[in-house]
């Protein structure tokens, strides 16, 4: 299982398989510094929580998500998804531990098994990366077909109630559904039938034969929504106007050298038309989210593709966040305020999380080394992952609240907790919080944490 990552010093190819595709991720390690203090006085109270441990299907491990953008695994319900083991061996061994994953939705106390598309097939695997208010969620699944490369082909999935739909492809292979808003249009990709040697995120290392399209899926249909000029586009989130995200290549020739691909920009579509966000001088970028008021977040590369930098659109206007003097940095979340977490390298070469919150960057300090903020909601909570140590590599989930300094999550829940709580991926509005963490066995499981009043 490949955990978040908290720092690397250069933009690399990470690899993770599943069923032997290989799904390159460009992440990076965490660039012109604001380090300021809070604006709320600080305060030593915090919730304190109910930890529930959401258990598995059968086997030892949970997964948070594979695609490279952040996921929304809990909803304002308290629902949770993403994917874990069940008890079923893997021998083709797609997961690290070599048993059978499926995608899980978890909702008043019950953990429900949602299933594949290739039930007692070959390549039985699902994974929900997204779920709405009205608790329908979406993710990739395998089906029982093989490629023309003799791989299992992957579907975009919607799974409601229970029930797995495969939303189907622009004629091509394979599909992946990204993330689903509240009037249930999904977004993702999809291949279709025009061959092209090299797709766009997948292209890194594996070869899919045909174009990989941005798609839309709504009643019932799939849209092409075309590209910034390049035969490939991934869109990777939405909001509740119809507003999409993503990522596109811009042309089908040039290569660049540091990256290895084409270069790639990120786009704004709405009305059917495709507009980029522009660039910050590199040839690579990802648009990792999307609020309701149009405000765009994620990452860019500068002048030779070496460093990169978070940044903010709104309205025409690219902002470059900047970091805390070092070289890197990404902006993984915004609420719907536009303010907006992720993580930002210093002059050491370490990394904090930070809050940029009208024009302003704030570092959030960290447990002990290193920290890297994954979601804040409306009322300025913010949670994440911080690490405590380079020796032993132990990662505490933190919270983080009303310029107080950052607090373990782990002295907020009940001492006798088997528990190891790890990384906190998700924040609500009502203050629940969506991560995983480690048993003394070192089995992965979800947890879900709510609020029962202050310490």
């Amino acid at each position: 299982m490949q955990q978040p990552q908290l720092h690397k010093s250069k933009i690399m190819n990470t690899k993770h398989h599943v069923n032997h595709l290989k799904l390159a991720l460009i992440v990076g390690s965490l660039a012109l510094p604001l380090i300021t203090q809070a604006e709320k006085p600080p305060t030593n109270k915090h919730p304190r929580y109910k930890l529930i441990d959401l258990g598995t299907l059968g086997g030892p491990e949970y997964y948070s998500d594979f695609s490279g953008f952040p996921p929304r695994l809990l909803n304002e319900q308290g629902t949770v998804v993403g994917g874990m083991d069940t008890a079923v061996p893997d021998p083709a061994c797609i997961n690290p531990d070599c048993f059978v994953s499926h995608a899980f939705e978890w909702q008043n106390g019950q953990l429900r098994d949602l299933g594949t598309l290739a039930v007692n097939a070959a390549g039985n695997f699902s994974q929900a990366f997204w779920i709405n208010e009205r608790g329908v969620s979406v993710g990739i699944s395998f089906d029982v077909n093989l490629d023309q490369f003799g791989l299992s082909t992957t579907k975009a999935v919607l799974w409601n109630n229970g029930q797995i739909s495969n939303l189907g492809t622009l004629g091509g292979n394979s599909s992946m559904a990204q993330a689903i808003n509240n009037h249930d249009q999904v977004v993702g990709w999809a291949l279709n039938t025009v061959p092209d040697p090299v797709g766009l995120w997948f292209g890194f290392n594996f070869r899919f034969g045909t174009q990989q399209r941005a798609a839309l899926w709504q009643n019932g249909t799939i849209q092409d929504l075309g590209t910034l000029g390049g035969p490939d586009a991934w869109a990777s989130g939405l909001n509740d106007a119809g507003q999409v995200i993503g990522q596109s290549y811009t042309t089908d020739t040039t290569v660049s050298p540091v990256i290895g691909a084409r270069p790639i920009e990120v786009f704004l579509w709405e009305n059917g038309t495709m507009t980029s966000l522009g660039n910050l001088g590199g040839t690579y970028a990802e648009a990792w989210k999307l609020n309701n008021r149009g405000q765009v977040v994620g990452w860019m590369t500068l002048p030779g593709d070496e460093d990169f930098h978070p940044f903010f659109w709104e309205r025409g206007t690219l902002t470059d966040l900047g970091t805390f003097g070092g070289s890197t940095g990404q902006a993984t979340w915004l609420n719907e305020r536009g303010e907006v977490v992720g993580v930002a390298d210093l002059p050491n070469g370490l990394h904090d999380a930070f809050l940029w919150k009208n024009g302003v960057m704030t570092d959030l300090g960290n447990l002990g080394k290193t920290s890297f903020a994954h979601g804040i909601n409306s009322g300025g909570q913010i949670v994440g992952a911080s690490r405590v140590s380079f020796v032993t590599g132990e990662v505490r989930a933190f919270l983080w609240e009303n310029g107080s300094p950052m607090i373990d999550l782990n002295t907020l829940v009940p001492a006798n907790s088997s528990l190891h709580l790890a990384f906190a991926l998700s924040i609500n509005e009502r203050g629940e919080i969506a991560g995983y963490g480690f048993l003394p066995s070192g089995d992965q499981h979800p947890f879900l944490l709510v609020p029962v009043g202050e310490e």
